[in-house]
């Protein structure tokens, strides 16, 4: 497929965030853009600020008649698409190109220097990170984020078409589809076992990737996993290492050993020692790519964050409020360790979404024990996303296997209610669901922020 000869790009499912990156790239290119969403979000409000159409009825006569030429329109799906969506079948029907957004991602970056970010937990964080270092070091590269980089409020950086940065995401084995250049794994935590069926086939897939880097490129690998590359870690003996950790002010300043030289005083501002190492990973990459230590330096020390990773509403000394994407028990974890290292002698409340009744059941032992570890908890029920609910599955499961007597399943009307009625001073959001759309009712409640 050739996407210079493409005039028209339709997506099935444009509001979701990576397809929406696509969206935005496709539409910079002076393609025609337009789409289907189910329901409206800030992400689609943004894309309909460019000028992109989109509706939100699964309606084939809602489609502009531009979009049902045949011979120059393209069809882009995200697999959370329903088997019987009408739109779907429309397209297939009728003979039109429809790929999946993992092998139009492949498309775009086969022909540039592609550095690509894979693991199960980390991807988005680092992938900001790395296109934000990249772009300071004015590099002519297109980033394809998995979040909105709080630099840039999108999750799409353009300075150029000759380097691509991208998520590599296990989902579906999507990742395959790429070759990169300069490559890393942050992690190969069991997930997606809906897709996988065990651990192991997670693992034998991060192993393909890892062979899809190219010949003459350079794998980062995080130290300890299973796979052989160059390696990176946090105070250890790695090829890449952060070394004589401090915090100030509320942010690491340490330093970097590289293979060939120490890197002294370097900054980074998000909390936890997850969110350290993938930034050391990016800078590794970038630096591995020919940017410019000092540029990559003062470059690391700017850098925000991505939306809903750690994200503060509320920062006062008496009440903090932070949201975060974690939806997996590792991720949990590693948002616990950041909070404790942050505050530790403050009380923590959670509120967690669980995300798919699969993941839930899959895990259900591991989300008891990662999230007993805070004071209070409250469950929301769980978000279903592409599943139907399966028998026995459900929050209040969960929540009697949480080892903490301070603990309730709650509902979003009764949300404000709960935090009001609890000691805590510190308040975390937890999940991958529609659990971020709370975010402003509380952050309105006890801030009295718009």
């Amino acid at each position: 497929m050739n996407l210079n000869n493409i005039h028209n790009v339709y997506f099935l499912g444009i509001g979701g965030i990576g397809m929406s990156a696509l969206a935005r790239y496709f539409h910079a290119n002076k393609k025609q853009v337009a789409g289907y969403d189910r329901t409206p979000t800030e992400i689609t409000d943004g894309l309909e600020a460019l000028g992109i159409d989109i509706h939100f009825e699964d309606k084939v006569e809602a489609i502009d008649a531009t979009f049902l030429n045949l011979e120059n329109t393209l069809v882009v799906y995200t697999p959370a698409i329903p088997k019987d969506h009408k739109e779907y079948h429309y397209f297939v029907d009728h003979g039109f190109a429809v790929v999946k957004r993992s092998k139009i991602l492949g498309l775009i970056t086969e022909h540039t220097f592609c550095l690509a970010v894979a693991g199960t937990h980390g991807k988005t964080t680092t992938t900001s990170i790395l296109g934000h270092l990249m772009y300071e070091c004015n590099v002519p590269l297109t980033a394809f984020l998995g979040g909105v980089s709080e630099n840039y409020n999108s999750n799409f950086i353009e300075n150029g078409t000759e380097v691509s940065v991208v998520e590599a995401d296990e989902f579906d084995r999507s990742f395959l589809t790429l070759a990169p250049d300069i490559a890393c794994i942050t992690s190969m935590d069991a997930d997606h076992l809906d897709i996988y069926g065990d651990a192991s086939e997670v693992e034998k897939s991060f192993e393909d990737f890892s062979k899809k880097v190219k010949t003459n490129g350079t794998l980062f690998v995080r130290n300890g996993l299973p796979i052989k590359g160059t390696t990176y870690g946090i105070e250890d003996n790695s090829d890449y290492a952060v070394q004589n950790i401090k915090i100030e002010r509320g942010a690491y300043v340490f330093d970097v050993k590289t293979p060939k030289t120490v890197l002294k005083n370097l900054k980074f501002n998000l909390p936890g020692r997850h969110n350290l190492s993938n930034a050391l990973v990016a800078f590794a990459m970038a630096l591995e790519y020919g940017c410019s230590s000092e540029l990559l330096v003062k470059a690391l020390a700017s850098y925000k964050g991505v939306k809903r990773r750690f994200t503060y509403h509320v920062k006062t000394d008496a009440f903090v409020f932070i949201d975060d994407y974690a939806h997996h028990p590792e991720e949990i974890n590693a948002v616990h360790q950041a909070v404790r290292e942050m505050y530790p002698d403050k009380e923590v409340l959670v509120i967690f979404q669980p995300h798919l009744f699969s993941r839930t059941r899959d895990f259900i032992d591991e989300f008891a024990k990662s999230l007993s570890q805070f004071n209070e908890v409250l469950l929301l029920d769980i978000y279903p996303a592409r599943e139907l609910p399966i028998a026995g599955v459900t929050s209040q499961w969960l929540l009697d296997k949480i080892q903490n007597k301070n603990k309730h399943v709650v509902s979003k009307n009764d949300l404000l209610t709960a935090i009001h009625n609890s000691n805590a001073q510190i308040v975390l959001t937890l999940g991958a669901g529609d659990i971020g759309e709370e975010v402003k009712r509380i952050k309105k409640e006890f801030s009295g922020a718009n």
